[in-house]
């Protein structure tokens, strides 16, 4: 890909990586970018970097648009590798370049590189950098999503260079929303910024509201939201904001979720004739088999929706392996304002569903209880027992969204 212009001499000099499908164990079925923007000013000022594995393509881009000997600034938002691990291939091309970064952004920077030699400037909330033409406002977002993190805003042109925020894993050589939706639809744009914030900033709702916040009461006007992957928002940035706000608040479809896996099939003989109940009670449910599914689905799928019901079979008295790392994953995401029940078969001492409930208080979610095991395989009796298990979840699913 070749520069993009975002704006008046705002170029999107970033890299387009198609085939990675493992972001850290988050699965990525749609690739991903690494976005990084140049803006030509008086004094040029590149605005991230990218993952060291696309440097090359990076400093290309740049290239042909100005000489990187000729960049005055460099601003680090967030240094997570796959934003900041180009930086010293960007400084030995760059030397007389100033970097811009938190205090926090040094102290782990100075684990990765050497930067002695480099002129760092550290930046608080607030500060501005002026830089002919224009003015950047640096405003820091501590852990949105990792300590160091700030982001930066063009006074001028009114654009947020947003870092993770407000990003999606989406490979697509569309660089804008409303190109995008021409290509795809915007059901996938609003499913990859669920699946997005879902497995990455569902820990950090009440941080993202008073952020947003404090952007709001800064009488900060935004025309264009320019974050570190994926799609820039240009036709319609206040949607991905209210998106955040409300995926920071706790909205959810008044749905229900089934997570389940299985060992000899009679779980799964459980989760068909629930998903029955749930959908004869009148509300959607989906049906997800763990192991056919990547764990980040299944956590996008659970945040989507108001009720999710885990089913497992019980191992050695305790949850499947692969509903016990779920489990733990969501430990770590930290989901609030949804209802989760749990069913599941065992042999000769149960024990899943058991630890399903305790992991679920735990993390403070509602329960519904008490949850369905079945000795063995279901018989007729017990597939009719799920079936009213089904509707009186879905029946208390509507009872708790009404509340929230």
């Amino acid at each position: 890909m070749k520069p993009i212009e975002l704006k008046n001499d705002i170029y999107w000099v970033g890299a387009i990586d198609w085939g990675v499908r493992d972001f850290h164990g988050y699965e990525t079925p749609r690739g991903t970018t690494y976005n990084n923007y140049l803006i030509l000013d008086d004094e040029p000022t590149l605005i991230d970097t990218v993952k060291y594995d696309f440097a090359d393509i990076t400093i290309k881009n740049i290239t042909t648009l100005i000489d990187l000997s000729k960049i005055k600034h460099v601003v680090i938002n967030h240094i997570e590798n796959d934003h900041a691990t180009s930086i010293d291939k960007i400084m030995a091309l760059a030397p007389k370049a100033t970097v811009y970064m938190t205090e926090r952004a040094r102290k782990g920077l100075d684990r990765f590189f050497d930067m002695s030699g480099w002129k760092v400037k550290i930046v608080k909330n607030g500060e501005t950098l002026t830089i002919g033409k224009r003015t950047l406002l640096f405003l820091e977002t501590p852990m949105l999503h990792w300590p160091d993190s700030m982001v930066t805003y063009a006074r001028e042109d009114k654009v947020l260079f947003s870092q993770d925020a407000f990003g999606q894993h989406i490979a697509s050589s569309a660089r804008f929303d409303d190109e995008f939706v021409t290509c795809a639809s915007m059901w996938e744009l609003e499913d990859a910024v669920w699946d997005y914030y879902a497995n990455i900033l569902m820990p950090f709702g009440q941080l993202i509201k008073a952020k947003i916040g404090e952007i709001v009461k800064a009488g900060l006007e935004i025309e264009m939201i320019a974050p570190d992957h994926g799609i820039i928002w240009r036709k319609d940035p206040g949607k991905i904001i209210q998106m955040y706000l409300d995926m920071a608040g706790g909205k959810a479809a008044l749905s229900v979720t089934i997570i389940y896996d299985t060992m000899w099939h009679s779980t799964e003989a459980m989760a068909q004739p629930i998903a029955k109940g749930v959908n004869d009670e009148g509300l959607d449910c989906k049906v997800i088999k763990l192991r056919a599914t990547p764990q980040s689905v299944a956590a996008k799928e659970f945040w989507k929706s108001r009720g999710t019901l885990i089913g497992s079979p019980t191992l050695n008295n305790l949850t499947f392996p692969t509903l016990a790392q779920f489990l733990a994953n969501m430990r770590g995401l930290r989901p609030k304002n949804r209802i989760v029940g749990a069913f599941g078969s065992f042999g000769w001492g149960g024990g899943a569903v058991k630890e399903i409930y305790e992991e679920a208080k735990r993390l403070g979610l509602a329960v519904f209880e008490p949850g369905l095991q079945v000795l063995y395989k279901p018989s007729l009796e017990d597939e009719a027992k799920c079936y009213e298990f089904g509707k009186a979840f879905a029946k208390k699913v509507r009872e708790y969204h009404a509340t929230i």
